[in-house]
């Protein structure tokens, strides 16, 4: 496709999937990740959210914050402790640093290839801080104002 200058349209120089296949790939991408608002607006509903919050990185970085409540599981120990600290009746949604890391991504094969259902939670902990949300640290509980580029400032959510 064109432009009127007669130039390629970068973004259609690919066309768009058909309107069923398009459906099929974003259902099946809901299918493996969460994002950062629903896992905190089902954890802020109190009570049991259906699933499991897993940090998957190095304990210096759980120290520095993590998300309440969050079971601690670094990737490279999952195959020997997850049975310990997880049930596989319970879907686990995994988190690492942020949408520049893929440990999440590693943390969530890990568990899947031992039987676990899981998702990943898209953004991590460098998005949960931003939409400002409450984390722990090895300190006690902080907080931060959510970020206006990441997180809607005068609304409880993006109405997304």
């Amino acid at each position: 496709m064109t432009a009127t200058t007669g130039t390629v349209n970068p973004v259609l120089r690919v066309a768009p999937a058909a309107p069923a296949e398009a459906a099929a790939h974003f259902r099946a991408s809901l299918v493996f990740h969460a994002d950062v608002s629903d896992v905190a607006a089902v954890l802020a509903g109190g009570g049991d959210p259906g699933f499991v919050v897993l940090d998957s990185r190095s304990t210096d970085a759980w120290d520095q914050g993590h998300i309440p409540g969050a079971v601690h599981l670094p990737t490279a120990l999952i195959a020997e402790q997850a049975e310990r600290l997880l049930d596989r009746d319970v879907p686990v949604v995994t988190y690492c640093w942020g949408p520049g890391c893929n440990g999440a991504t590693r943390a969530a094969l890990a568990l899947a290839e031992l039987g676990y259902r899981v998702k990943e939670m898209l953004g991590g902990f460098e998005y949960w801080v931003r939409e400002g949300f409450a984390y722990e640290t090895w300190e006690g509980r902080e907080h931060r104002a959510a970020d206006p580029l990441t997180a809607p400032v005068d609304a409880e959510n993006c109405g997304c």
